[in-house]
């Protein structure tokens, strides 16, 4: 099922200042168009789940006057809490990457017992049971930052408040996928993803993707070709846009539109999981040297910012066949565990339908705690707290890379004869071009990895070992696999950890593997956690370790 639509006017934003639809639907008085009816893709399961009887209980409570003797709530009263509060760095706050001393000034968040003119949330309201949306002030906000971010290009669209990223993506397949089925994915994928989808019987289709992502050709190319005996056509894709978990790659917005393009043709629902969607940085230059974040400090600098980001699909979604995926995690703190959706109102309600079965509600500790945050710092506030973020996380990039420049020679992909390099290929120090190419990577403009190919087939020893390896069990994968572990294991011997590449590889079934070329491997680095000089100083153990393998 497809539509058509009148050329979309952006104002820089995204936001459409004028769109017809002539797909059947009515327009909204904003002149966006609503979204298809999408409600095909539903699994079974989905389409089985009612309303819960409850929440209606929970709605009456809220009438002026009632007298409640139906819901099972414990009375406000007995919450052992007078008060939560918390001290907090100040918006503007940009901390030094190398020290990380925490401001001398801070903002205080009270959240009392009950509302007060001065707070927003409360604690018999935020500690008590609520509908599965949540607190009705926290989804305003996020749905006041997602408009102000992204203004999605169609009127009917919603948000609702998850448990983070884990949490909704598993409410997301759950409801689209049934057992047997394929989700259409980049070649590698963060596992913790596959681990939700690969117990309900669910395989990846892994799409080929380079410096930018997954590939829109391939996509075509994929899907026109499907073989029906394989069974039905992948008609779900995971994405994750900017600094791609692990591959590092961001797609920009040519990339975006013609996969988009694909996806209506072929009737495909995009999960667009976006949690490093802040973290966008200005390319890194060979030779270059980080320089110390520039401060934002007006609403000017916030606007750039917002300027120079790569949209969100949301953008350029007039269907509705878009559900967002947002995170506080790697904004303010992982264990906060909020986040939200963002998409048609249909999926939106088929999502919460889920919600009240499966997780009941979003922490109403951690909504009040966030959300009284939010409310002091204003949007306007945060904006400016994510702009700096991102420059704080461009110096860490900068860290890794220089780490690596000064660690190796670096040489660009399309200098050398090195089949299937990206990016950039390394070199033992002092023989560029002379020396085995040990590796090559695309120095990432957004999120918080390097991924680096490995070319074990450029190691002295990998055509003896992969000619005599014979594995003992199935799971232990091929001779690149096998050598890749050893090599792993030499590394953590020299006290530097990276995570292995094959983690990663798109599950296509049991005894497929996607893994790359013989004799090429992967290893993910972060740049988000340890300090420079620890950063320098793996990177260095890493270098020293394969020039003594591949030099020996």
């Amino acid at each position: 099922m497809t539509a058509s639509t009148d050329a979309i006017v952006s104002n820089g934003h995204g936001h459409s200042s004028k769109a017809t639809a002539t797909n059947g639907t009515s327009t909204s008085t904003d002149e966006r168009p609503t979204a298809l009816d999408l409600s095909h893709h539903l699994s079974l399961l989905a389409r089985s789940r009612r309303a819960s009887p409850l929440k209606d209980i929970i709605r009456y409570m809220a009438v002026p006057g009632i007298i409640s003797l139906a819901g099972g709530l414990p009375p406000a009263a007995y919450f052992p809490f007078h008060s939560v509060s918390a001290s907090a760095y100040p918006a503007s706050t940009v901390l030094d990457p190398e020290t990380g001393t925490p401001p001398a000034d801070s903002v205080e968040v009270v959240i009392p017992r009950h509302k007060t003119s001065d707070t927003a949330f409360d604690i018999a309201g935020g500690l008590q049971y609520t509908g599965g949306s949540g607190l009705a002030k926290f989804a305003e906000l996020c749905k006041d930052l997602t408009e102000r971010m992204w203004e999605p290009v169609y009127s009917d669209w919603d948000i609702l408040v998850n448990s983070g990223g884990t949490d909704a993506w598993t409410k997301v397949i759950t409801m689209l996928l049934e057992r047997g089925e394929y989700v259409i994915t980049e070649t590698q994928v963060y596992p913790s993803a596959q681990a939700s989808f690969i117990p309900m019987g669910v395989t990846a289709f892994p799409i080929e993707d380079d410096g930018e992502g997954m590939r829109a050709d391939a996509l075509e190319a994929a899907l026109a070709g499907w073989d029906e005996s394989r069974g039905r056509r992948p008609r779900v894709m995971y994405l994750v846009p900017v600094g791609q978990n692990p591959l590092g790659t961001t797609m920009g917005a040519q990339r975006r539109q013609a996969i988009y393009d694909v996806c209506v043709k072929y009737d495909v629902v995009i999960i667009e999981d976006d949690p490093y969607t802040v973290l966008q940085f200005e390319p890194w230059v060979v030779g270059s040297k980080s320089h110390p974040p520039v401060p934002a400090k007006t609403n000017e600098d916030v606007a750039a910012f917002l300027d120079s980001m790569v949209k969100s699909f949301l953008t350029i979604d007039v269907q509705g066949r878009v559900i967002r995926l947002d995170t506080f995690s790697k904004t303010l703190a992982p264990g906060a565990r909020l986040g939200w959706f963002t998409g048609s109102k249909m999926f939106i309600e088929r999502l919460l339908r889920g919600t009240e079965v499966q997780t009941q509600m979003p922490s109403g500790i951690s909504s009040v705690v966030i959300g009284e945050l939010l409310n002091k710092w204003g949007l306007d506030g945060y904006l400016l707290w994510i702009t700096n973020l991102r420059e704080q996380y461009r110096v860490r990039r900068d860290w890794m890379l220089d780490a690596l420049s000064a660690s190796f020679d670096l040489v660009p992909a399309e200098s050398t004869n090195v089949a299937g390099a990206i990016g950039l290929v390394a070199y033992p120090k002092g023989q560029a071009h002379t020396g085995p190419a040990l590796m090559s990577f695309v120095p990432p403009t957004g999120g918080m990895f390097v991924w680096c190919r490995m070319y074990y087939r450029t190691h002295p020893q990998f055509a003896s070992f992969a000619a005599s390896y014979k594995p003992e069990h199935p799971e232990d994968g091929d001779a690149t696999q096998a050598f890749e572990a050893k090599f792993w294991v030499r590394l953590v011997e020299a006290l530097v950890l990276l995570t292995p590449g094959w983690y990663f590889t798109a599950f296509e079934g049991e005894g497929v593997s996607s893994y790359g070329q013989p004799g090429v491997g992967a290893f993910r680095l972060a740049f988000s956690f340890e300090p420079k000089d620890l950063q320098e100083e793996g990177i260095r153990r890493m270098a020293r370790v394969m020039t003594e393998e591949w030099c020996a």
